[in-house]
């Protein structure tokens, strides 16, 4: 039987704390989703941050993330389709708008898009 580990998905937009057990070394989004709790996502690839959290215990394995910089992760941010279980966790949803913003935002409204966007900076 596979190991697992306690998840708490602390859901800000919903009012709600989600607590279940996820087997090591899956995604813990498609893990709640097969228990009967889905939460946020879209692309489901890594690539956006309507799935994104913050940590607030323990870390994740999302090295799949492309969707967040490196500044991003190493600030304890992760998203939830790319991330795989690997020790007790506790984390909260973030705004998706929000997570975009902290990212992005200072790009925003300067002219052409150009090379060394954060994305480029790995």
């Amino acid at each position: 039987m596979p190991r697992t580990y306690p998840i708490t998905v602390h859901w800000r937009q919903n009012n709600r704390v989600i607590r279940l057990d996820v087997p090591e070394g899956e995604y813990i989004l498609r893990s709640f989703e097969a228990q009967g709790e889905p939460l946020p996502f879209s692309c489901r690839n890594g690539c956006c941050t309507a799935c994104a959290v913050r940590v607030l215990e323990g870390s994740i394995d999302q090295r799949e993330a492309l969707g967040l910089s490196k500044e991003l992760r190493q600030q304890g941010y992760g998203l939830l389709c790319v991330a795989r279980a690997t020790g007790p966790l506790e984390v909260e949803t973030q705004d998706e708008d929000e997570v975009y913003d902290r990212q992005f935002g200072r790009f925003f409204g300067r002219g052409l898009v150009r090379p060394g966007l954060p994305l480029d900076d790995e």
